[in-house]
């Protein structure tokens, strides 16, 4: 689905006449402390600036603190790579090894904490601990070394792309739509069906009463979290007036944090998108970001050689910040957000990864005790272009993905620079889909001020 940067270089001139204009009687004004003005109006400029950039700082900054937390308070079990990304302490992860490999790392000390068949891909991941007084650094090199041709890296940490309570706590509906909803809406099943790998969804709230939620992970247990949840409504959640990209739709919600500080490891990741995969889900939403890892790439490749379409948010560490992963990966719909302006938000990662922007500020998402709150994030404009996906996708299909993708790409509204470019991709899609975040939902479907 990568295209390749389209540059055009426009050298203007601009030549100025110079004249003289007649004189004009000018009548008697009253006098302006023209310095006190301008200072003040300054004044002013600088410290909207100052706020917008501290708030816009802050979240892309957000990821760095969330990781510094984690290792503060998880220091038992997470530590970082030599990059500085977060792992699991003392876990290498291997792609598929033959069982000769795992006789030579259990020969050097190895165990095998966990291993998983990853279902319809025909493929194992095996998570190996490393053998007590050796480090995860060394462990790694001694892994490689005894197997060159196997594939093993860090079990790295991948953590949201955006913050789901950006300006003010969400508002609690009405209690004649505080309503269980377990599981998601009955009735007929929607043509739509999406996947999400993310946090628990809070599949009570009343956004998805006309949805189906299948959940997965956490051994059986449902454990909401108002990221998921955010997510999930953009796809297929409906509450007049909030729409998500395919209202209604069947979604399939793979948990790989389960309220744990440790979640979100590249071994629970992959096996949430093997399952997806596995239910014959065409589009696979991930509002996920971390570093390039050997065994999500692979796993990425035989997802989208088998037809499907990962769309991944492409992160919020920066212009200037380095590709995030699984975006970046070759064949991932990578997404950036817009503001209500549709300017590209300021935290934005930007890169060759960039295929479309979608609406990710500036608007309401569901969130946790039945409310809905503000969002902003490249996250929440990753599920908009998957829900949009969807609409045009029944099963996995590697063509009919590749020709649903330039379908959206000629329906994209060009932004900056013309043609494809490394800030809003082809453009933007899905503007109508934003709801004002200055709004809150009801049952009664009135709107309340927030």
């Amino acid at each position: 689905m990568r295209r390749a940067l389209l540059a055009v270089t426009m050298i203007a001139s601009v030549h100025v006449a110079n004249g003289q204009l007649p004189g004009v009687q000018v009548p008697n004004l009253p006098r302006v402390e023209l310095p006190t003005t301008v200072d003040r109006t300054l004044g002013r400029v600088e410290n909207t600036v100052a706020d917008v950039a501290g708030r816009v700082d802050r979240l892309a900054d957000l990821r760095r603190l969330r990781v510094n937390e984690l290792l503060r308070t998880q220091r038992a079990s997470l530590e970082r790579d030599p990059a500085g990304q977060p792992i699991l302490r003392a876990e290498i992860v291997s792609f598929d090894p033959t069982p000769e490999a795992m006789d030579r790392a259990r020969s050097e000390g190895f165990e095998i904490a966990r291993e998983r068949a990853l279902e319809g891909l025909d493929v194992r991941v095996v998570v190996l601990r490393a053998p007590e007084g050796m480090t995860t650094r060394r462990a790694l090199r001694r892994l490689r070394n005894i197997d060159p041709q196997g594939s093993y890296d860090y079990n790295h940490v991948y953590l949201e792309s955006g913050d789901a309570s950006w300006r003010a706590e969400g508002v609690r509906l009405a209690a004649a739509d505080s309503v269980s909803n377990p599981g998601g809406g009955a009735g007929a099943p929607s043509p739509y069906r999406v996947g999400l790998v993310d946090g628990g969804v809070d599949a009570d709230h009343p956004v998805f009463r006309h949805a189906v939620v299948h959940q997965h992970g956490c051994d059986g247990r449902t454990v909401p979290s108002a990221h998921g949840t955010a997510v999930a409504s953009l796809i297929v959640g409906k509450s007049e007036p909030f729409n998500g990209a395919v209202p209604g739709g069947e979604l399939f919600a793979a948990d790989v944090y389960c309220g744990l500080g440790t979640g979100g490891a590249a071994d629970a990741i992959v096996e949430a998108i093997a399952w997806i995969a596995s239910q014959r889900v065409p589009v696979i939403n991930v509002s996920l970001v971390g570093p390039k890892n050997v065994l999500l790439e692979n796993v990425v490749k035989l997802v989208v050689a088998r037809g499907h379409v990962i769309v991944a948010a492409v992160g919020n560490d920066g212009p200037s910040a380095p590709p995030l992963y699984p975006a970046s990966y070759p064949d991932v719909v990578g997404v950036t957000g817009v503001d209500a302006r549709r300017r590209v938000l300021l935290e934005a990662c930007r890169g060759r990864q960039v295929d479309f922007a979608a609406p990710g500020a500036d608007m309401a998402a569901a969130s946790l005790s039945l409310s809905f709150s503000a969002v902003r994030g490249t996250s929440f404009a990753a599920p908009i272009v998957a829900g949009l996906l969807a609409a045009a996708l029944r099963e996995p299909d590697r063509a009919a993905a590749m020709k649903a993708v330039e379908h959206l790409s000629m329906q994209a509204v060009d932004l900056g620079s013309r043609g494809i470019d490394k800030v809003y991709g082809a453009g933007l899609v899905g503007d109508g889909l934003r709801t004002p975040a200055t709004v809150a939902l009801v049952g009664s479907g009135a709107p309340v001020a927030k």
